[in-house]
Order: C-alpha cells, then sequence, then structure tokens
C-alpha cells in the first residue's frame, strides 16, 4: 500500500480516536462518582434525544477505529 495512504489512514485515526474521548467524556457528564460506585439508587431509564446518539456515534467511532487500526497493522507489517 503506497505510504500517502496509509499516513492519511493513521491521521483519521488520531481524528476518529480524538472525536471518541470527547463522545465518551459527553455520556459521563451527567453521572456523579457515587453512580461510578454503584451508589445513587437511580431507576432504569431510557435514552433518548442527544444521549442516544452520542451513545450510538460512540459504538460506530469504536468499531471505525478498531477497523482501521487492523488495516494499518496488516499492510505496515507485510
Amino acid at each position: 500500500m503506497d505510504q500517502n495512504v496509509l499516513n492519511i489512514l493513521m491521521v483519521v485515526e488520531v481524528v476518529i480516536s480524538t472525536v471518541l474521548v470527547v463522545c465518551v467524556i459527553l455520556q459521563n457528564r451527567a453521572e456523579g462518582l457515587g453512580s461510578l460506585f454503584g451508589g445513587g439508587g437511580e431507576v432504569f431509564r431510557t435514552k433518548r434525544g442527544l444521549e442516544k446518539f452520542l451513545y450510538y456515534f460512540t459504538i460506530v467511532l469504536a468499531v471505525l477505529m478498531a477497523v482501521i487500526s487492523l488495516i494499518i497493522v496488516k499492510y505496515t507489517k507485510g
């Protein structure tokens, strides 16, 4: 594979990882430290609106990052 394509894939991976970190931080913004360890006594509620979009967008970004990482590894090794 051409070196330029590998460089582009690496830049895309850095961008995806940065956006992924931001998505995770935005999801946990409303969570308190107590609920992190099982406290809080909250009842189950469904995700709606932006929260639901961020949840699915995070999953898509994680899968894309894994696929791009595997492509980079495959073509740099050989």
